[in-house]
């Protein structure tokens, strides 16, 4: 009953399961015939991209992990526990299960372990190289934006020079004008002392303003 509930027909397709794992049915391969090696991606000659993450099915391609013999890798035994005949039983009941499964179908305990090691491996080695990708990643992203402060604070600088220039020049044209009203105001006194001359002396104190001496002058009429 346990053979016929956890074995699988030779021919039959990888099925899909939690984490990204798909089932194998290749040949065996043993950890210390299983070469890591990089994904066959594209080289970003520019150091300037992004880490780009693979799944789980392409990591182990890429390391040649391979499913033992007999079609039952460590992927395998994670759907075989996944099953729903299996998901109200205790721990224990599902070892023994597994167990009798496994023995069933003359399985050996050591390849699994070998292809559960193997698999591990070719994760870490992964990462820790989309590790160093980030890394690189990080360190171009921080002196492009090194280079980006930079430029905005000799932009800022450069502005606010401007806006200082700007307000200085509004500064000596306020001064030019108010010097200017001064000289106006002695011009205009000039004008009316000399206007002074040109009417009869009246009663009073003398004008001070050419409005006023104009009126004066309109009153004697």
């Amino acid at each position: 009953m346990f053979k016929r509930m956890f074995q699988y027909p030779e021919n039959d397709t990888p099925k899909p399961v939690r984490h990204g794992f798909v089932v194998q049915s290749s040949s065996v391969v043993r950890l210390s015939s299983a070469p890591m090696r990089e994904p066959e991606k594209a080289v970003d000659a520019h150091k300037n991209a992004a880490p780009v993450l693979g799944t789980f099915e392409e990591i182990y391609s890429t390391a040649a992990v391979k499913t033992p013999a007999r079609g039952y890798s460590i992927l395998k035994i994670v759907e075989m526990l996944q099953n729903r005949h299996l998901a109200d039983m205790s721990p224990d009941a599902k070892r023994n299960s597994l167990m009798m499964a496994l023995e069933a179908a003359e399985v050996e305990i050591g390849e699994l372990l070998q292809d559960a090691v193997t698999r591990n491996r070719a994760l870490d080695e992964y990462e820790g190289k989309r590790q160093e990708e980030l890394r690189s990643f990080e360190s171009c992203r921080q002196e492009e934006n090194d280079k980006l402060h930079g430029e905005l604070e000799r932009l800022t600088n450069q502005y606010m020079s401007r806006i200082q220039a700007n307000s200085d020049h509004v500064a000596r044209e306020q001064d030019n004008f108010r010097a200017w009203q001064k000289r106006k105001q002695q011009e205009s006194q000039r004008i009316t002392d000399a206007a002074t001359f040109c009417v009869p002396q009246g009663n009073g104190p003398t004008p001070n303003s050419l409005s006023a001496l104009l009126e004066r002058v309109v009153v004697q009429r």
